[in-house]
């Protein structure tokens, strides 16, 4: 069975694609300011694990707001980087065209939820591959490591460091901007996993 995975380019789906070594990966740019880091970050491990690599593309600017968009954030956002419904549009429109390769099993990088978002809980992903295989009734959506921390995740996948860090996590632009929830949990991570990382984006190992 063909299996598939959406890879963003951050170091979830990063550490997903060389754990489970998908068929395909497949990377949005959904007008998210970013877009040409994390494509370029999916494309150089899809290239080192030779997984083919497919790019959509579908401006969905208008619809977002605040760090990950092209706008101040919206006065109902309860974050920063507020995209109602991002991860269904993403899983939506990456569905559209594996469904059409034969892909059976549709990786998604979502990690244990810290509460205050339903997109990182087994209910939610229960709920949309539901939806997924209900539709068209051959894809399932899978997240392998919702039950795990991004930390315990990259523990388990066996990643080295050297292919971690070429993730990119920054909300805000293609250089890593060191202020925005995207750069505070890459930072965070490599602290947790006994790594320093200078604001440069250079890992040194610890003792």
């Amino acid at each position: 069975m063909k299996t598939g995975l959406l890879l963003s380019g951050g170091m979830d789906s990063l550490s997903i694609a060389w754990w489970k070594r998908p068929d395909v990966a497949f990377t949005v740019n959904y007008g998210q300011k970013a877009a040409q880091a994390e494509r370029e970050a999916s494309a150089a491990v899809c290239t080192r694990l030779g997984i083919e690599h497919q790019v959509l593309t579908a401006d969905c600017s208008p619809l977002g707001s605040g760090d990950m968009a092209h706008g101040e954030a919206d006065a109902a956002a309860p974050s920063s980087d507020w995209w109602p419904y991002r991860n269904q549009l993403l899983v939506t429109l990456v569905a559209m065209r594996a469904i059409t390769m034969g892909v059976h099993t549709l990786w998604i990088g979502s990690v244990k939820s810290d509460g205050n978002h339903k997109d990182g809980t087994p209910r939610f992903v229960e709920l949309l591959n539901s939806l997924i295989a209900f539709q068209e009734g051959s894809l399932q959506i899978q997240a392998p490591a919702i039950e795990m921390s991004t930390t315990e995740l990259i523990r388990a996948s066996g990643i080295p460091s050297h292919v971690l860090a070429w993730a990119h996590s920054c909300h805000k632009a293609d250089v890593p901007c060191s202020n925005c929830r995207g750069c505070n949990k890459y930072f965070q991570t490599y602290l947790e996993l006994g790594h320093d990382l200078d604001r440069s984006g250079q890992s040194h190992a610890t003792a």
